[in-house]
C-alpha cells in the first residue's frame, strides 16, 4: 500500500511542477519557432497586413515569447528553491520574530499570517520588479506601446501595493478565523464568506478602486453615445452609464468592458478603443503637430459593444461566475479534509506547527496545481466557445461586416501576430484566432 507521507507529497510536488513547466516551455518553442520562421501572413490576412506592419507584429511577438520563456524559467528555479529550502517556513518564523520584536503576541496566528503576507507579498514583489520594469520600460516601450513615465510607474506601484495589502490583510484575518471558529462545516462559513467578499469587490471596484489607478469620464453626448444608448435599448440591457477610461496614459492597447449587477450596469470603453479620440504628438515633424492614434469608428466600435452585450444576453457571465463559485467550493472541500493532515506540512519544512493559511496555501498552489492544470485547459475551451457565441450573436444584430473590420484594427493596433501553433493556441488562448473568428463570422454569414 502507498504510504502518503511528507516524502511522497515533497516529491510528488516537486516532480508536478517540473512536469508542468516542461509542458509550457515546449508550447512556448513551438510557438517561437512559428515567430521566428513566419515570413508572411496567411492568404486570407494579406490584404490587410503589409510588409512592414507584419514584420512589427512578428518582432513584437518574438520579443513577448523570448521573455516569457526567460522569466518562466526564473520564476521556475525561484519556485524550486523556495521549496528546496523551506522558504516558506522560513518566511513563517521571520514574522514570529518580527511580532516579537514589535512586542506583540507571536503565538496569535493570525496576527502571524498577516505579517508573513506582507514579508512573502514584499519579497515576491522585489524580486519580480527587474521582469516588470524590463517588460515596461523595454520591451513595450520598444514597440511602442508603454505610455508610462518612470514616476507614474512608481506611484502606480505603490498605490497597488498598498490598495492590495488593504484588501488582502483583513481577508487573511477573516479567513483564519473562520476556519478556527466554524467547526466541522467551516468549509460552508468560508465559501459563503469569500462569495460575499467577490460579490462586494466587484461592485466596489469599479466605482471606487479602478478610478484610483486610472481616470474615468462620462462619455461626451454625441452620435457614438446615442448609438451606444439605442443599441443597448435594443436587447434590454440596462445601462446606467456610460465611461471612457483614460488607458492612453498607461499603453496604447485598447479594450472595452462592461460591469454592474442586476439593472444597475455600466460600459466602459478604453480612449485608445476611439478613432480620434486620443491625439499624440508626431515623431515626425519638430512642431509637435498632432495627429490622430489608430482606433475603432463608431459602426466598428457598436460592433465590439455587439459582442460584449452579447456575453450577457448569452449568460456567459453568470455560468463563469457559477463554475468559480463551486470550483472555491470544491477547494475548500477538499481543504477541510486536508488541513489537520501533519505530513502535508513537514513536507514544506513546518515540523512544529500546522497554520491554517500555509495548509490553505499548500493545498490551493501545490496540491491542486493537476486539479488548476486541467481546470484551466477546460476553461480556456470553454471561453473561446463563448466567443465565437458573442460573434454569431454581434452578427445576428447585423454587426457582421464591422465586427470584423474592427477585429482587424485592434490586431494590427495591437501588433496582434495572424499566425498561432495550433498546440501552443489551443492550451492557451482563451479568445480564438483573429484568423478564426473571421472564418466563423463568414461561415455564418
Amino acid at each position: 500500500m502507498l504510504e502518503i507521507n511528507s516524502d511522497f507529497i515533497f516529491r510528488s510536488v516537486f516532480a508536478f511542477l517540473w512536469l508542468e513547466f516542461t509542458w509550457e516551455l515546449y508550447l512556448s518553442y513551438r510557438q517561437h519557432q512559428v515567430y521566428k520562421k513566419s515570413s508572411k501572413p496567411p492568404p486570407e490576412l494579406e490584404k490587410h497586413f503589409n510588409s512592414e506592419t507584419f514584420q512589427k507584429a512578428r518582432l513584437y511577438g518574438l520579443d513577448k515569447s523570448g521573455y516569457g520563456i526567460v522569466h518562466g524559467l526564473f520564476n521556475q528555479i525561484f519556485s524550486t528553491v523556495l521549496i528546496l529550502l523551506n522558504g516558506h517556513a522560513y518566511f513563517w518564523n521571520l514574522s514570529h520574530s518580527a511580532l516579537l520584536s514589535l512586542n506583540l503576541p507571536a503565538d496569535n496566528e493570525i496576527l502571524t499570517s498577516m505579517v508573513f503576507t506582507v514579508i512573502l507579498s514584499s519579497f515576491s514583489t522585489l524580486v519580480d520588479m527587474p521582469f516588470t520594469i524590463y517588460y515596461t520600460f523595454w520591451l513595450e516601450e520598444r514597440h511602442g506601446f508603454n505610455k508610462q513615465t518612470p514616476w507614474f510607474f512608481i506611484k502606480d506601484t505603490i498605490k497597488k501595493y498598498i490598495v492590495g495589502m488593504l484588501i488582502s490583510l483583513p481577508l487573511v484575518a477573516a479567513v483564519i478565523f473562520i476556519v478556527q471558529s466554524g467547526g466541522d462545516y467551516f468549509f460552508l462559513y468560508l465559501w459563503s464568506f469569500v462569495t460575499l467578499v467577490i460579490v462586494l469587490l466587484m461592485t466596489v471596484y469599479p466605482d471606487y478602486i479602478a478610478p484610483l489607478f486610472d481616470k474615468y469620464s462620462p462619455l461626451p453626448e454625441g452620435e457614438l453615445k446615442s448609438a451606444i444608448e439605442k443599441l443597448a435599448a435594443s436587447i434590454d440591457f440596462p445601462l446606467k452609464k456610460l465611461y471612457v477610461v483614460e488607458g492612453s496614459k498607461r499603453s496604447s492597447h485598447s479594450n472595452a468592458y462592461f460591469y454592474g449587477f442586476f439593472n444597475n450596469k455600466r460600459i466602459v470603453l478604453f480612449d485608445t478603443l476611439i478613432e480620434g479620440y486620443v491625439k499624440e504628438e508626431s515623431e515626425t515633424t519638430e512642431k509637435s503637430e498632432k495627429v490622430l492614434k489608430k482606433g475603432c469608428n463608431n459602426a466598428e466600435i457598436l460592433a465590439v459593444l455587439g459582442h460584449e452585450l452579447g456575453h450577457w444576453k448569452l449568460n456567459h457571465v453568470t455560468k463563469n461566475i457559477v463554475i468559480s463559485e463551486l470550483n472555491i467550493l470544491f477547494m475548500f472541500l477538499v481543504f477541510n479534509l486536508l488541513f489537520q493532515y501533519r505530513p502535508l506540512y513537514d513536507a514544506f519544512g513546518f515540523h512544529d506547527s500546522q497554520p491554517i493559511f500555509i495548509g490553505l496555501y499548500i493545498v490551493t498552489s501545490y496540491i491542486f496545481s493537476p486539479y488548476n492544470a486541467i481546470l484551466s485547459f477546460l476553461t480556456t475551451l470553454l471561453s473561446r466557445h463563448f466567443e465565437f457565441e458573442a460573434d454569431r450573436f454581434a452578427k445576428k444584430l447585423g454587426h457582421a461586416v464591422n465586427l470584423k473590420s474592427s477585429l482587424i484594427k485592434l490586431n494590427l493596433d495591437n501588433l496582434g501576430f495572424p499566425i498561432y501553433d495550433w498546440l501552443y493556441s489551443s492550451w492557451h488562448h482563451s479568445h480564438p484566432t483573429l484568423l478564426q473568428r473571421l472564418n466563423a463570422l463568414d461561415k455564418t454569414e
